[in-house]
């Protein structure tokens, strides 16, 4: 099974926060359904920055605790080979789409 390992920050990239999910798509939607679960207002975290998709659950842990443990000037160089404008993500895999028919799926396995 795939495991995803990925940063997420604000919109004022105050706050670079990294993550384990087994559903990228669906922690970004809980991210944004959610926003000030974890945070305050000023820092809600609804921006994906920076991802890597693993097959091995135990390579995945390894991953996510190295990127635990950088600095912020790591984390932030990490997120900048990959993506140096810090563009949100999510807008890439069409993210709005996707939810949009897994919540049109689910609703129409409920009327079922």
């Amino acid at each position: 099974m795939k495991k995803y390992v990925y940063v997420v920050t604000d919109r004022n990239r105050a706050s670079l926060h990294v993550g384990m999910s087994s559903d990228l798509m669906k922690t970004m939607k809980f991210y944004r359904d959610m926003p000030n679960l974890f945070f305050d207002n000023s820092q809600q975290l609804t921006r994906l920055i920076y991802f890597e998709e693993l097959n091995s659950e135990n390579i995945a842990i390894q991953r996510f605790e190295l990127i635990s443990h950088f600095t912020r000037t790591q984390k932030e160089k990490l997120v900048r080979n990959v993506n140096p404008d810090w563009i949100d993500l999510t807008i890439g895999l069409d993210f709005e789409h996707i939810v949009f028919k897994t919540m049109e799926k689910t609703q129409l396995l409920q009327a079922s």
